[in-house]
């Protein structure tokens, strides 16, 4: 999530995570982007320290206290060492003056992501699948055969592949592929959960999507 109130700026970062395929949503007020935050569906946010309605000092005090873990970067014309101790004191994983270069800004939210649980470089890897986070290829790791996946069957798999003992249900799929308050019907998580299978069937994979009935999905193997 981008929490930025100078929509012109707020539009251009989103483009350029998209382009790396992040899924972006917007916010242009700290109070919106605090309950958007509650949610914690978000990977990371990047939050403008000064907005309107709520200060992103606050937002971010608020998060933290009502141990909201996710990680933030926070992004301001505010150049003060006094400044960045504050946001970093409130729980801020780092920190980014204006000016900026776009670049710099997508390599330190991959840092401050990889920081939660296992690490994770360029790969993915569960049984014998491996997931490329740059190209979205997914690679038989035993056969070596490859295919690249589409944007949403690429955050898709990631989303399982990262929660990989967990079942997930269609609410929690739809939030996490189209954003918070999102208007996806449900039966767009099956169509992109079976172009996903089909992927995986072409690599001759063990791995497969599952649906537990009633409940959800969750990822399987054939020897498990």
């Amino acid at each position: 999530m981008v929490i930025e109130d100078e929509t012109a700026l707020g539009e251009v970062i989103k483009a350029a995570f998209s382009d790396e395929n992040f899924e972006v949503d917007l916010a242009e007020d700290g109070e919106t982007g605090y309950f958007m935050g509650i949610s914690g569906i978000y990977d990371a946010v990047v939050l403008d320290g000064m907005l309107p309605e709520m200060d992103g000092c606050e937002v971010l005090r608020r998060w933290r206290q009502e141990q909201i873990q996710t990680p933030v970067l926070m992004l301001t014309a505010r150049s003060e060492l006094e400044d960045k101790l504050t946001g970093l004191g409130l729980g801020a994983d780092d920190y980014l003056t204006k000016p900026f270069d776009m670049e710099e800004l997508i390599a330190r939210i991959r840092v401050i992501t990889r920081r939660q649980g296992t690490v994770w470089l360029e790969h993915l890897t569960y049984k014998d699948l491996s997931l490329n986070l740059n190209s979205g290829v997914i690679e038989n790791t035993e056969t070596k055969q490859q295919v690249r996946l589409g944007k949403k069957e690429f955050q898709l798999l990631e989303y399982f592949m990262r929660n990989s003992r967990q079942i997930l249900n269609r609410e929690q799929i739809a939030e996490k592929l189209w954003g918070y308050d999102c208007e996806a019907e449900y039966n767009n998580v099956e169509v992109y959960i079976s172009f996903t299978r089909r992927k995986l069937k072409y690599i001759e994979s063990g791995v497969t999507i599952k649906a537990v009935r009633g409940i959800g999905y969750r990822l399987e193997y054939r020897n498990d």
